[in-house]
């Protein structure tokens, strides 16, 4: 690109984003004339307008006294804010959500939003206020003597009911973040004003699918693992974040506020009180100890919440899925838990009829807080489970090893420094204090409290090494911290799968055979060290993952040796998803079988798309060419930022509208698509926004990849109907351009066009898992769409291969049944279990 070019691009750039900005306003006209209303009425409500400064703005704060005398508060508290920040912030609220949701709500439907949520907001936390009043506690006193005023909650109510218009990677994140910030302003801060943002906001959220029509989408707690993970983190964050927000607000009278007594170590002292201590020359000890806490600036916070600090980095790795960011917030709240209940003991112990006659409001303010932390330790035990990915071998000795260094080389700064400089120590320590004093540098200030110090800094210099060092030390391990949980995550049998991946590559298999690389399978080589099966153990069945990989003439011996190696073990060997080879051999040995898909194999080399049946697919790709959709093909580790976000809201919004998680075991997911060896194609629009995406495994055969399987579909609703045929129809063009000879669609799981059957296989008792599996397949049809899957996939006209399950034994059938089915749904909840009952249900009506 030359000068002129790159010139012609940078002045593009914001005339672009003018352009986008303008047709944004132009469709805000509210948005634009409450903002402009607001800013005069608070113009000549100010100093600017002699005679009328602040004579509105003082009366139309709605407050529990507001009622009956100032009721037309509930209205005029919009249309002012508190001081100059206020009107700052809150007017590029209003303007932010404005241009994001007017439009695509509409105006009236907007502007009936964010009134109803002011409404409900100021109404109901004012009568809460006066219902409360007579309360002996801290938090109703809180709300009884404050007010609000200002036009936040218009933005929040309009905000939570505007996310209802948009799809479901954006919608639960804008709710997740709203509702997380307005529930720990009220539980820790606890003002009237944070009150009556969480109710604006649940009427938004009540409002919002009846504004725009979605009442009929069903509410679905389900997603995807990440996205659970992101709700995890964001409450363990959100409950670290809130005893801070209340120790640094003096004010904070919510009712969890006291949590920052068990969290932080943040006490302020009054610089008077601590003068008068320090110069009465009466008590050293305690003047020294409040000197301690009275140390100012960021330095001292910072040590003070370090509790805190460390939940946040947790909540760093939970996003991740890391099973040491688990089991680091365990620990941390298994601390908490035991500092909180030492605490009710201690209560209980001083005065136990004190304790039987505390009032609602006491009990408030000294018991539940306390119970808290036990409450999040228990959750988090009990959502162990989606934290697995664990790190590499050695990667948490390794970091062992670097804090150790890094905290002997900051101890050894303190001691050569604080030895420097001795004297600027009151009063001077010795050599063997400063020794002594090391631990306390690198400790939480709250361990410190109560504590006489040995000595305190006296000068500028000091002070800087005294209370910074033990800040570095933090700030270091933090970093070394997060890279661990950044590092590339290894299954524990890693040397297996690259030894799989191996053998793959050099001899070839099946269609599905690179599934046999995923991650959650395990491995049996063959004693020849040339082939190998992957398999996943449910209920002491070995299921496996396709068919042997390796050298066709092993393949006998392989089945051999994986059958009595399960024996070994008292597993039941079970092949699943099989071809013909496999089937013939089982068969031999009295096997019995059943086919559970098939496989739909396209000829690249006499593929034409012509002709009448192929009528639907040219459709596709001409309405593509009007419509300037175009196919796109990425890898997704290397893909840009803007088109991962993409896939990652399309697979949001594809599991959000499902009552039940993804399927695994044959059925990859976004983790699968990071491989280097898939190929992702993604239908994309002339404003670059991606429709769907889909996602091509290499099917290896004499060592070079001869074809391609179709693994991972998704797409956006309300995009670009024929997406998939665009999809699928372009994928074959640009493979058959690069000289491969074919591609497969996969097998649909538990759908079948041709089920074959025979006499011997209905006689073993086959019938009885062949029903059962037609019966899941059935049940499942409504929320995965296995079967319309597979009549889909006959617009392309492609060759049918079955795929079979192959069993030794018929009394082992139920068990083959339930392995089966715990392998395509590996966490399915208690939850979700309902929700497949209640569609049997429902399907037997």
């Amino acid at each position: 690109m030359d000068s002129s070019e790159l010139s012609r691009t940078a002045t593009a750039i914001p005339r672009s984003l003018g352009s986008r900005l303008l047709r944004r306003a132009t469709g805000a006209p509210l948005t634009l004339g409450y903002l402009a209303a607001l800013w005069v009425l608070g113009l000549a409500d100010s100093s600017t307008v002699l005679g009328a400064h602040e004579r509105f703005r003082e009366t139309a704060a709605i407050a529990a006294d507001s009622f009956p005398e100032e009721w037309w508060a509930v209205l005029a508290s919009a249309l002012w804010a508190p001081d100059l920040a206020a009107y700052l912030t809150g007017s590029v609220l209003v303007l932010l959500v404005g241009l994001a949701f007017e439009k695509r709500l509409g105006s009236l439907r907007f502007a009936a939003a964010a009134v109803a949520g002011h409404l409900c907001g100021t109404l109901a936390t004012a009568g809460l206020a006066l219902a409360v009043r007579g309360l002996d506690d801290s938090w109703a006193q809180a709300l009884v003597g404050s007010d609000f005023l200002g036009p936040t909650a218009l933005a929040c109510s309009a905000l939570a009911a505007g996310s209802a218009s948009v799809g479901a990677f954006w919608r639960r994140r804008i709710r997740t973040v709203l509702l997380t910030l307005l529930v720990v302003l009220v539980l820790y801060a606890g003002y009237f004003s944070d009150c009556v943002l969480l109710v604006a906001a649940a009427t938004g959220l009540v409002l919002g699918p009846r504004l725009t029509g979605r009442t009929s989408r069903r509410f679905h707690a389900t997603g995807t693992l990440r996205e659970l993970r992101v709700l995890a983190a964001a409450v363990i964050a959100a409950s670290a974040v809130g005893p801070v927000v209340a120790a640094l607000d003096s004010e904070a009278l919510g009712p969890l506020s006291d949590l920052q007594y068990v969290f932080t170590a943040i006490e302020t002292r009054d610089p008077g009180e601590i003068h008068d201590l320090c110069t009465s020359g009466t008590d050293l000890a305690e003047c020294l100890m409040a000197q301690a806490q009275q140390r100012s600036g960021m330095a001292a916070i910072f040590m003070a919440v370090i509790p805190s600090f460390l939940l946040l980095l947790c909540a760093a790795g939970l996003r991740r899925g890391r099973r040491a960011a688990w089991l680091a917030a365990v620990l941390v709240y298994g601390v908490m838990s035991v500092v909180a209940g030492t605490n009710i003991v201690s209560l209980a112990a001083e005065d136990a009829a004190a304790l039987a006659n505390l009032d609602f409001g006491e009990t408030v303010d000294q018991v539940v807080p306390l119970i808290v932390p036990m409450l999040l330790l228990t959750a988090l035990l009990l959502a162990g489970r989606l934290f697995t990915v664990r790190a590499p071998h050695g990667t948490y000795r390794t970091l062992a090893a670097r804090v150790a260094v890094a905290g002997l080389a900051a101890a050894t700064v303190y001691v050569a420094g604080a030895s420097a400089l001795a004297g600027s120590f009151a009063p001077r320590p010795g050599f063997g204090q400063i020794l002594a004093d090391v631990p306390d540098r690198f400790l939480p200030l709250g361990y410190l409290l109560g504590f006489v110090p040995a000595f305190i800094p006296a000068s500028a210099a000091a002070a800087l090494l005294y209370e910074n060092v033990g800040v570095l030390f933090w700030l270091v391990a933090a970093a070394l911290l997060l890279r661990s949980f950044r590092l590339p995550a290894v299954p524990g049998n890693r040397l297996d799968m690259d030894r799989a991946r191996a053998l793959l590559q050099a001899s070839g298999g099946g269609n599905l055979a690179w599934m046999t690389t995923w991650s959650g399978n395990e491995y049996w080589f063959s004693p020849s060290g040339r082939s190998f099966v992957a398999y996943r153990v449910h209920f002491s069945v070995a299921l496996t993952v396709g068919g042997p990989v390796g050298p066709a003439e092993e393949l006998e011996n392989v089945v051999d040796g994986f059958i009595a190696f399960c024996s070994r073990l008292g597993w039941v060997p079970c092949f699943y998803s099989v071809g013909a080879d496999v089937r013939r051999l089982t068969e031999q040995r009295g096997w019995g079988h059943v086919q559970v898909a098939e496989d739909t194999v396209l000829d690249l080399g006499r593929l034409s798309f012509s002709g009448r049946k192929f009528q639907d697919v040219r459709t596709a790709l001409n309405r593509a060419e009007r419509e300037g959709i175009r196919a796109e093909w990425h890898g997704y580790a290397s893909a840009p930022r803007t088109v991962v976000e993409q896939i990652r809201a399309i697979d949001e919004e594809w599991v959000a509208d499902r009552d039940l998680p993804e399927m695994g075991f044959t059925l990859g997911g976004l983790a699968e698509l990071a491989d280097p060896q898939v190929r992702l194609v993604t239908a994309v629009d002339e404003e670059d926004r991606i429709h769907g995406v889909a996602s091509w495994l290499p099917v290896y055969r004499g060592g070079r990849v001869a074809g391609w399987t179709l693994d991972y579909m998704r797409r956006i609703d309300g995009g670009f109907r024929p997406t998939i045929e665009f999809l699928i129809a372009s994928a074959a063009l640009q493979l058959k351009a690069e000289g491969y000879g074919f591609i497969s669609l996969s097998g649909a799981p538990l759908a079948r066009s041709r089920p074959e059957s025979d006499g011997p296989a209905e006689a073993d008792g086959a019938a009885g898992l062949d029903a059962f599996l037609d019966w899941l397949g059935a049940v499942l049809e409504p929320v995965y769409g296995f079967r319309s899957l597979l009549a889909f996939k006959e617009k392309f006209q492609p060759g049918y291969l079955p795929l079979f399950l192959a069993y030794p034994d018929p009394a082992a059938l139920p068990r083959i049944g339930n392995a089966v089915a715990r392998a395509y749904l590996p966490n399915v909840s208690a939850r979700q279990t309902v929700a497949l009952l209640q569609k049997v249900l429902d399907r037997k009506h």
